[in-house]
């Protein structure tokens, strides 16, 4: 994706640090991980994609931990919406690939 290519950091709202560590133990750390560590798989998620461009990425972490993240792109920054673990057809289908 060259979107990507282009971006110069992450932009964290604490909101959705909070979030995701609430819901689904996904620290910020683990969130930036799968951005660098390859494999990972990025799709368009057109459904929420009204307001500003949103992604879907499939990756892991450094200790290999499946992720399934929605992020967008502020001013060539990556801006994590949400992240937990993939479910058993993400992780089925991260692996086929």
């Amino acid at each position: 994706m060259d979107d990507l290519k282009d971006c110069i950091g992450f932009d964290w709202d604490e909101g959705n640090l909070e979030k995701n560590w609430i819901l689904h133990q996904v620290s910020q750390s683990e969130c930036e991980q799968v951005f660098f560590n390859e494999p990972y798989i990025v799709t368009d998620d057109e459904k929420h994609s009204i307001k500003e461009k949103r992604w879907f990425l499939l990756g892991q972490t450094d200790s290999e931990r499946l992720l399934f993240i929605v992020f967008t792109i502020r001013n060539k920054r990556i801006r994590v919406i949400s992240a937990r673990d993939m479910s058993k057809k993400e992780r089925n289908y991260y692996n086929e690939k």
